[in-house]
């Protein structure tokens, strides 16, 4: 496929136009479902264009002028960023991590609903959240029929072009022509009770089309772009992060020689982040071999593994890749597209899934407390920082489900172990092994007097080993009752402190 001919549909072709005529398309008051995830397949040039026109409508007296946006997951500042910076955002969902989006909602400025990321495209097929007005999807190509060739994410795109009444489609003739034949897009979902089994049990296996179907007669603009994914530089490994990894790796030599594990682990999943990265770095230098992934992201760490062969296969739903890595990616497509499959997060992420193939999810986390609950997307309790992702996804289903963290943040000042975490994403019932570079806590099957030993004797920072050890001896004193000891009137102190004094 060559760059002139990325639109082989006459009737779709006869629809192209600039960003802004596509943007004006768009009703105030309008859900709009883009696609994008993790800063990969977002569309650029229409958001951009909506946000101008929205800005306008605002300078000129019309400040109730916004849009309700759904996407797959996080964008990037073209979508996000310029939407927010327009006020142009009413209702956000599902998860962002844009600084200006995350400012406007924590004042209380745009509303945002945090979701698991399986449960998008079931809810917007239930009526749950409304009418889904526009689609506005980026695509590597259309072919003669209307069906699209999907880009760097999937995401929810296959329900977005379902639903919306309207659609606009991004045609990024910088996107690879090469991606085509590497996505697998599963039409077998159905509402209750007409649900069946989806028919995977490995991995690598393809259930669905290579295409998203596309009604040609919904479509009602095609805009041609030609700008990369927001493709973020991921930090050096450093010696927490390897720390981390390290226990890791060592922990899943233990499982493997305790019979609990096969020599070729199960499928790995992976959150975002330099940490997770790190652990993929080390896991790519461990030993062992024959590895496979069933994850929401391509990361740089994944492609790494991919390419020493470590890891066999690897299905996702998006790639978010560093500069440097999207360019060995582009240039050895052929070799990725045998080892790569994209799927829509709602195959991706579907806990039937990841129960069937027992995935071992390693997620990142804000602070646990000592009984093993998770906080994984509050800042003190009620400042959001992203969102809870695909992480409840694999921690509740998954085989092993392992939060890690570094033992403590703002230089020493914040512990990332408290006595009781002030918001909560995962209770001790979906955590089954914490990690920070203190050491490991494999929690299962302990009663939480006993977790509560281990976290401070194993993940702790000695700094704060103490207090925490003080906090338990007196709850166990104190408390009325001693199958969790909490002292209520302390529990939450050490957050307290912390907005009081700067450290806790």
């Amino acid at each position: 496929m060559s760059p002139t001919d990325r639109i082989r549909s006459p009737e779709l072709l006869a629809k192209v136009m600039s960003a802004a005529e596509a943007a004006a398309l768009i009703p105030v008051g309008a859900n709009v479902g883009m696609s994008g995830f993790t800063g990969a397949g977002y569309p650029k040039a229409v958001p951009q264009a909506l946000a101008d026109r929205l800005a306008a409508l605002h300078a000129a007296g019309d400040t109730s002028a916004r849009i309700g946006l759904w996407t797959g997951a996080s964008t990037a500042p073209e979508l996000d960023g310029a939407l927010a910076k327009a006020d142009g955002i009413e209702m956000r969902l599902p998860y962002q991590s844009d600084p200006t989006c995350r400012a406007l909602i924590n004042a209380g400025k745009m509303h945002y609903t945090d979701m698991h990321l399986s449960h998008v495209a079931q809810f917007a097929w239930f009526g749950f959240l409304g009418k889904l007005d526009v689609a506005v999807v980026e695509v590597v190509a259309i072919l003669p029929d209307g069906r699209l060739v999907p880009s760097t994410s999937v995401g929810n795109n296959k329900t977005w072009l379902d639903q919306a009444d309207k659609i606009i489609i991004e045609v990024n003739e910088l996107q690879s022509a090469g991606l085509e034949g590497m996505h697998d897009i599963y039409y077998g979902t159905e509402i209750p009770p007409h649900r069946k089994p989806i028919p995977m049990v490995h991995p690598g296996d393809r259930i669905g089309e290579t295409y998203l179907r596309c009604d040609p007669s919904k479509v009602v603009a095609v805009v041609r772009t030609c700008q990369a994914d927001r493709n973020s530089v991921f930090a050096t490994p450093d010696a927490v992060s390897e720390q981390i990894a390290g226990h890791i790796i060592e922990f899943l030599q233990h499982e493997v020689k305790a019979g609990r594990l096969p020599p070729e682990l199960l499928p790995l999943q992976s959150g975002v982040g330099n940490v997770a990265n790190a652990v993929l770095s080390g896991l790519n230098q461990g030993p062992f071999e024959n590895l496979t992934a069933f994850t929401e992201v391509l990361q740089d760490g994944m492609l790494e593994m991919l390419r020493s062969g470590k890891l066999s296969f690897a299905s996702a739903t998006a790639l978010s890749l560093s500069p440097a890595a999207t360019a060995e990616f582009n240039e050895h497509i052929d070799f990725y597209r045998q080892r790569i499959v994209l799927r829509p997060q709602e195959i991706s992420n579907h806990p039937e899934l990841v129960r069937r193939l027992g995935v071992i999810a390693m997620n990142a986390m804000i602070e646990a407390d000592l009984y093993g609950n998770v906080n994984s997307t509050h800042i003190m309790g009620s400042s959001i920082m992203n969102g809870i992702g695909g992480s409840g996804d694999f921690a509740r289903n998954g085989y092993l489900s392992f939060f890690v963290t570094p033992s403590v943040a703002k230089g020493g000042a914040i512990s990332c172990i408290v006595p009781m975490v002030s918001h909560v994403d995962h209770t001790e019932h979906d955590v089954q092994v914490i990690v920070t570079e203190q050491g490991l806590a494999d929690l299962r099957g302990l009663a939480p007097t006993q977790r509560a030993k281990l976290i401070v004797e194993r993940c702790a920072h000695p700094s704060f080993r103490p207090q925490l050890q003080d906090y338990i001896d007196r709850a166990a004193r104190g408390a009325p009752g001693l199958h969790t000891p909490h002292l209520l009137s302390e529990a939450l102190s050490w957050h307290t402190r912390f907005l009081e004094t700067g450290h806790m």
